[in-house]
C-alpha cells in the first residue's frame, strides 16, 4: 500500500506555506505591527476588566489580535516575540510579564471571551462540514492538495467560522482525494477489456537486454524537428493509439484531473508501477472476498 498511498497523497503532508492558510511571518514588519496588532482604546479597557493578572491580560489581547489577523487560536508560544513585546509595551507592563495561560481553563474561558467579543458563533462540527462539502464540491476538477485546502479555506472565511487547525483540513483533503480517486480509478479499470489490460501490463516487463521497459519507451520526449524524428514520432504515436480506447475509457473525466494523472505517471518509473499493480490488486481481493 505504499506506493498507492504516496500516489494518491495519504501519507503525504501538504506544505502549510504552499496555501493561504493564514499564520504569522518569520519577521512581522513594523507596519503591520502598528496596523494588526495595536489594541484598540475599547479592547484595553475589555481586557482589563475580564482579567485579573497582568499575565492573563497580556494572554488575552495577544489572542484577541491574533485571532482578528488569523481567523483562529494560535499557541501562545508560536506567537512572534515581536508581537508580544508590541502588545506589552502598549499595555504598560513589565518585561517580566509573560502572555501565558496558568491552566487549560483559562485557555478555554479566554477563547470563549475573544469570540464573543467577535460575534463569533463556535461550532467546530459545523466549520468541518462546510470544508468537507467546499472539498467535495472541488474535489472532481482539483487534485492539487493545497488547492484543495484554498478552497476549503475560501469558504469558512466567507461562512465567518473559525477556522479548523491546518493538520485538521490537510488531513480531511487527503482522505476526501483518495476516495475520489479510488473511485476514478475503479471507474477507468472496469472500462479496460482484458485484452487491453494485458497490453497494458506488458508495459511493465523489462526487456532483459536493455533492461528498459515499454513504459519507459512511450515516455520518450520528442526529439529534434527533422523529418526522420517527425516519422519516428508518428510511429511512436500509433503505438500509443494501438493501446487501447483510451478516449472511452477516460470519457467523464475532468482534463485537470487527466493532466494531474499524467504528470503522476510521467515522475514514476516502471519499478514502482510494478509495486502498486501488485498493491492494487491486493485491494481488491480484500474488498471481493469481504462482500
Amino acid at each position: 500500500m505504499r506506493y498507492i498511498g504516496l500516489l494518491l497523497g495519504v501519507w503525504v503532508v501538504t506544505a502549510i506555506d504552499r496555501t493561504a492558510y493564514p499564520r504569522f511571518k518569520r519577521v512581522v514588519p513594523a507596519r503591520e505591527l502598528a496596523e494588526a496588532f495595536t489594541p484598540t482604546v475599547a479592547e484595553v479597557a475589555w481586557a482589563r476588566e475580564k482579567t485579573q493578572s497582568d499575565q492573563h491580560l497580556l494572554a488575552l489581547v495577544v489572542w484577541l489580535k491574533s485571532y482578528q489577523r488569523l481567523g483562529h487560536f494560535p499557541k501562545l508560544d508560536e506567537v512572534p516575540a515581536a508581537v508580544v513585546e508590541h502588545v506589552r509595551g502598549l499595555l504598560d507592563l513589565s518585561g517580566e510579564v509573560t502572555a501565558e495561560h496558568d491552566a487549560d481553563r483559562t485557555a478555554k474561558w479566554h477563547r470563549g471571551l475573544v469570540r464573543s467579543f467577535m460575534g463569533v458563533n463556535y461550532d467546530s462540527g459545523k466549520a468541518r462540514a462546510i470544508a468537507e462539502e467546499a472539498i467535495r464540491r472541488a474535489v472532481t476538477t482539483k487534485d492539487n492538495p493545497a488547492d484543495l485546502i484554498n478552497v476549503a479555506l475560501e469558504e469558512l472565511v466567507r461562512t465567518r467560522r473559525e477556522l479548523p487547525g491546518f493538520s485538521t483540513l490537510d488531513r480531511m483533503v487527503a482522505a476526501i482525494r483518495t476516495e475520489t480517486n479510488i473511485a476514478l480509478y475503479a471507474m477507468v479499470a472496469a472500462r479496460i477489456d482484458l485484452a487491453a489490460k494485458a497490453r497494458l501490463t506488458r508495459l511493465l516487463w523489462l526487456d532483459p537486454t536493455s533492461g528498459r521497459s515499454e513504459f519507459d519507451r512511450l515516455k520518450t520526449p520528442a526529439k529534434a524537428a527533422t523529418l526522420g524524428m517527425f516519422k519516428l514520432r508518428l510511429a511512436h504515436l500509433q503505438a500509443l493509439d494501438e493501446l487501447g480506447a483510451t478516449e472511452q475509457w477516460l470519457n467523464g473525466i475532468p482534463a485537470t484531473k487527466i493532466a494531474h494523472f499524467a504528470g503522476e505517471a510521467r515522475v514514476t518509473d516502471v519499478g514502482d508501477m510494478r509495486d502498486m499493480a501488485r498493491d492494487s490488486g491486493r485491494c481488491h481481493r480484500r474488498q471481493s472476498s469481504s462482500v
